[in-house]
Protein backbone atom coordinates (compact mmCIF):
# COMPACT_ATOMS: atom_id res chain seq x y z
CA UNK A 1 0.00 0.00 0.00
CA UNK A 2 1.10 3.61 -0.81
CA UNK A 3 1.83 5.89 1.76
CA UNK A 4 -0.60 9.22 1.30
CA UNK A 5 2.47 11.20 2.28
CA UNK A 6 4.48 9.93 -0.33
CA UNK A 7 2.41 10.29 -2.42
CA UNK A 8 1.26 13.65 -2.06
CA UNK A 9 4.96 14.61 -1.78
CA UNK A 10 5.28 13.04 -5.20
CA UNK A 11 2.34 14.55 -6.64
CA UNK A 12 3.51 18.02 -4.88
CA UNK A 13 7.01 17.70 -6.28
CA UNK A 14 5.31 16.77 -10.26
CA UNK A 15 3.27 20.46 -10.28
CA UNK A 16 6.45 22.50 -8.59
CA UNK A 17 8.28 20.83 -11.81
CA UNK A 18 6.00 21.35 -14.19
CA UNK A 19 5.19 25.00 -12.41
CA UNK A 20 8.91 25.29 -13.67
CA UNK A 21 8.75 24.56 -16.55
CA UNK A 22 5.84 26.64 -17.39
CA UNK A 23 7.55 29.40 -16.01
CA UNK A 24 11.03 28.76 -17.81
CA UNK A 25 9.07 28.67 -20.94
CA UNK A 26 7.92 31.92 -20.06
CA UNK A 27 10.63 34.03 -18.95
CA UNK A 28 12.31 32.19 -22.23
CA UNK A 29 9.48 33.72 -24.09
CA UNK A 30 10.04 37.09 -22.35
CA UNK A 31 13.41 37.49 -23.20
CA UNK A 32 13.33 35.23 -26.66
CA UNK A 33 12.01 35.34 -29.87
CA UNK A 34 8.38 35.86 -29.44
CA UNK A 35 8.43 39.01 -27.29
CA UNK A 36 11.43 41.42 -27.52
CA UNK A 37 12.72 40.91 -31.06
CA UNK A 38 11.87 42.54 -34.42
CA UNK A 39 11.88 40.38 -37.27
CA UNK A 40 11.46 40.52 -41.04
CA UNK A 41 8.34 38.76 -41.46
CA UNK A 42 5.65 39.19 -38.38
CA UNK A 43 2.36 38.06 -38.52
CA UNK A 44 -0.49 38.06 -36.06
CA UNK A 45 -1.40 34.74 -34.15
CA UNK A 46 -4.34 34.13 -35.66
CA UNK A 47 -2.49 34.66 -39.66
CA UNK A 48 0.17 32.47 -38.20
CA UNK A 49 -2.66 29.77 -37.09
CA UNK A 50 -4.09 30.39 -40.37
CA UNK A 51 -0.71 28.92 -42.20
CA UNK A 52 0.50 26.63 -40.31
CA UNK A 53 -1.07 23.17 -39.39
CA UNK A 54 -1.26 22.72 -35.53
CA UNK A 55 1.63 21.19 -35.16
CA UNK A 56 3.13 23.24 -37.05
CA UNK A 57 2.49 26.57 -35.14
CA UNK A 58 2.78 24.41 -31.85
CA UNK A 59 6.85 24.11 -32.85
CA UNK A 60 7.26 27.37 -34.53
CA UNK A 61 5.21 29.46 -32.60
CA UNK A 62 5.24 28.29 -29.12
CA UNK A 63 8.53 26.62 -29.31
CA UNK A 64 7.84 22.89 -28.63
CA UNK A 65 8.61 19.87 -30.52
CA UNK A 66 7.58 16.94 -32.28
CA UNK A 67 8.16 12.99 -30.82
CA UNK A 68 11.45 11.62 -32.00
CA UNK A 69 11.88 9.87 -34.92
CA UNK A 70 8.45 11.07 -36.61
CA UNK A 71 9.73 13.44 -39.41
CA UNK A 72 9.66 12.22 -42.58
CA UNK A 73 12.58 14.67 -43.32
CA UNK A 74 14.50 12.28 -40.65
CA UNK A 75 15.12 9.64 -44.03
CA UNK A 76 15.29 12.68 -46.37
CA UNK A 77 18.91 11.92 -48.47
CA UNK A 78 18.02 13.89 -51.49
CA UNK A 79 20.25 16.89 -52.75
CA UNK A 80 18.67 20.18 -52.07
CA UNK A 81 17.54 22.55 -49.20
CA UNK A 82 16.23 22.68 -45.82
CA UNK A 83 13.55 25.68 -45.73
CA UNK A 84 11.98 27.49 -43.03
CA UNK A 85 8.40 25.87 -42.45
CA UNK A 86 7.02 29.46 -41.35
CA UNK A 87 8.57 31.88 -44.24
CA UNK A 88 10.77 29.43 -46.95
CA UNK A 89 13.97 31.36 -46.14
CA UNK A 90 16.81 28.37 -46.86
CA UNK A 91 18.47 26.99 -43.55
CA UNK A 92 20.05 24.54 -44.27
CA UNK A 93 22.02 22.56 -47.28
CA UNK A 94 21.40 18.72 -47.52
CA UNK A 95 25.12 18.79 -47.58
CA UNK A 96 25.35 19.44 -43.61
CA UNK A 97 22.74 17.25 -43.39
CA UNK A 98 24.04 13.60 -40.65
CA UNK A 99 22.71 11.34 -39.02
CA UNK A 100 23.09 11.78 -35.57
CA UNK A 101 20.91 8.47 -34.14
CA UNK A 102 18.92 11.90 -31.99
CA UNK A 103 15.45 11.33 -33.37
CA UNK A 104 15.40 14.61 -35.30
CA UNK A 105 16.76 15.94 -38.81
CA UNK A 106 20.14 16.82 -37.73
CA UNK A 107 22.97 19.53 -39.53
CA UNK A 108 26.44 20.83 -38.67
CA UNK A 109 26.12 23.69 -40.03
CA UNK A 110 23.17 26.47 -41.41
CA UNK A 111 23.45 28.44 -44.40
CA UNK A 112 25.09 31.70 -43.99
CA UNK A 113 22.64 34.35 -42.33
CA UNK A 114 19.72 32.26 -41.97
CA UNK A 115 19.04 31.16 -38.70
CA UNK A 116 19.27 33.41 -34.66
CA UNK A 117 19.99 31.70 -31.41
CA UNK A 118 19.13 32.57 -28.11
CA UNK A 119 19.29 31.33 -24.58
CA UNK A 120 16.23 28.96 -23.65
CA UNK A 121 15.94 28.39 -19.92
CA UNK A 122 13.12 25.89 -20.26
CA UNK A 123 13.21 22.23 -18.28
CA UNK A 124 15.56 23.51 -16.16
CA UNK A 125 18.55 24.29 -18.33
CA UNK A 126 20.74 26.40 -20.05
CA UNK A 127 20.58 25.48 -24.11
CA UNK A 128 21.25 27.51 -27.24
CA UNK A 129 17.90 27.32 -29.16
CA UNK A 130 17.72 28.38 -32.70
CA UNK A 131 15.31 30.03 -34.79
CA UNK A 132 14.61 31.22 -38.36
CA UNK A 133 16.06 34.95 -38.55
CA UNK A 134 13.19 35.94 -41.26
CA UNK A 135 10.58 35.04 -38.92
CA UNK A 136 11.39 34.13 -35.66
CA UNK A 137 9.94 30.82 -35.48
CA UNK A 138 11.45 28.37 -33.03
CA UNK A 139 13.26 25.74 -35.20
CA UNK A 140 15.10 23.57 -32.47
CA UNK A 141 18.84 23.35 -30.89
CA UNK A 142 22.35 22.94 -31.00
CA UNK A 143 24.76 21.36 -28.97
CA UNK A 144 28.47 21.04 -29.40
CA UNK A 145 28.44 17.38 -29.73
CA UNK A 146 28.35 17.19 -33.83
CA UNK A 147 30.62 15.77 -36.72
CA UNK A 148 33.49 18.24 -37.39
CA UNK A 149 34.36 20.44 -39.33
CA UNK A 150 31.88 22.76 -36.73
CA UNK A 151 31.46 20.23 -34.31
CA UNK A 152 27.95 21.08 -33.70
CA UNK A 153 24.74 19.27 -34.50
CA UNK A 154 21.80 22.03 -35.34
CA UNK A 155 19.17 19.64 -33.97
CA UNK A 156 16.22 20.67 -35.76
CA UNK A 157 12.41 19.70 -35.84
CA UNK A 158 11.37 18.02 -39.09
CA UNK A 159 7.79 19.87 -38.83
CA UNK A 160 9.36 23.39 -38.73
CA UNK A 161 11.66 22.40 -41.89
CA UNK A 162 10.28 22.16 -45.38
CA UNK A 163 12.62 20.04 -48.35
CA UNK A 164 13.16 21.83 -51.49
CA UNK A 165 15.49 19.28 -53.81
CA UNK A 166 17.48 20.39 -56.49
CA UNK A 167 16.83 20.63 -59.64
CA UNK A 168 18.08 17.90 -62.22
CA UNK A 169 20.58 19.72 -63.35
CA UNK A 170 22.03 21.01 -60.30
CA UNK A 171 23.20 17.05 -59.36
Amino acid sequence: MIDRRILLASAAGLAGLFGFRWAGRESAWATGTKVSRKFEIEKTDAEWRAQLTPQQYHILREHGTEPPFSSPLLKEHRKGTFACAGCGLPLYSSETKFESGTGWPSFWKPLDNAVGKSTDTTLGMARTEVHCRRCGGHLGHVFDDGPKPTGLRYCMDGLALVFHPASPSAT
